[in-house]
């Protein structure tokens, strides 16, 4: 079965889903978007996701493409369509198309909006879990407002190209005072030796993950400490484990940081009971 998208206000196959050479997403990366989780038939803490969105397009001042009512319905039809029920939904949002110039257009022109849909393993996922996964940390070079889910992302590809080369799953950004901001996908934690959770602040600094976010609310739930503040590369190496989140990961263990195993080179168990309970605290939209 052909792969379907929603594209200028239609469903179309993937072969037929096109943009405009002009669209400034196309251009300028000038857009944003937005990746929910479907699990089990559910959209995963949508209400959040479509939230960032709509902060994301406030701060670049690109207008909602649709009402976000019909994003939503838009959004769990491309995934109906598509037949997924384990995988992801993706939405993309650009300033729409104008002849180019740098400059916002001058007359308005309506904003361009791609979803697609894709299934993926969860047997996969969960094996992957079981083992973890190893991170390289690579400098900061991305533009200072990563707080905007941009669809400008070029840093982000050549620290996980690097990673992929060096047989890593991620890739952390490392500040000019060696701390840990974030992965090129994803958020980064460690759990300190008394058993605390810690994340760098989502300031201007990092995104706000929505996974992160529910991360916490699960981490109340089971009793957690969490401080939001930096921790350093060493600390991380030394930490008893460490692991990322994301919409696309949920909860990932990482068992070695560059030359260095965290703790015993395995999982570790605060990571897995997290990811465990993430389906049952997260919000689910029926598709």
């Amino acid at each position: 079965m052909s792969r379907i998208a929603y594209v200028k206000g239609r469903y179309r196959p993937h072969a037929q889903a096109t943009v405009h050479i002009e669209d400034r997403g196309y251009q300028f990366a000038d857009g944003v978007y937005e990746v929910c989780e479907v699990a089990r038939g559910y959209i995963i803490d949508m209400t959040r996701h479509l939230d960032r969105l709509g902060r994301s397009l406030s701060e670049l001042q690109i207008v909602w493409p649709v009402e976000r009512d019909a994003l939503t319905a838009i959004m769990r039809e491309v995934v109906r369509r598509n037949r997924v029920h384990d995988g992801l939904v993706y939405i993309q949002v650009s300033r729409g198309v104008a002849r180019r110039d740098h400059v916002f257009p001058v007359s308005p022109v309506k904003p361009s909006l791609v979803v697609t849909s894709r299934a993926s393993d969860p047997q996969a996922a969960r094996a992957k879990a079981g083992e973890g996964i190893a991170v390289i940390t690579v400098p900061e070079n991305r533009w200072e407002r990563v707080d905007i889910k941009s669809v400008g992302l070029l840093p982000n590809v050549l620290a996980k190209q690097k990673a992929r080369e060096s047989g890593a799953g991620e890739a952390w950004f490392i500040d000019h005072d060696g701390i840990v901001k974030e992965g090129a996908a994803t958020n980064a934690w460690i759990v300190t030796k008394d058993g605390i959770l810690v994340t760098r602040p989502a300031d201007f600094g990092i995104l706000r993950g929505i996974t992160r976010t529910t991360v916490m609310d699960i981490a109340r739930e089971q009793g957690l400490s969490v401080e939001e503040r930096g921790f350093s590369v060493e600390e991380a190496k030394q930490a008893r484990e460490a692991f990322i989140t994301a919409a696309t990961t949920l909860v990932m263990p990482v068992v070695r940081i560059d030359d260095a195993p965290v703790a015993n080179g395995h999982p570790g168990g605060v990571a897995l009971a997290l990811r465990d309970a993430f389906f049952d605290t997260a919000e689910k939209t029926p598709v």
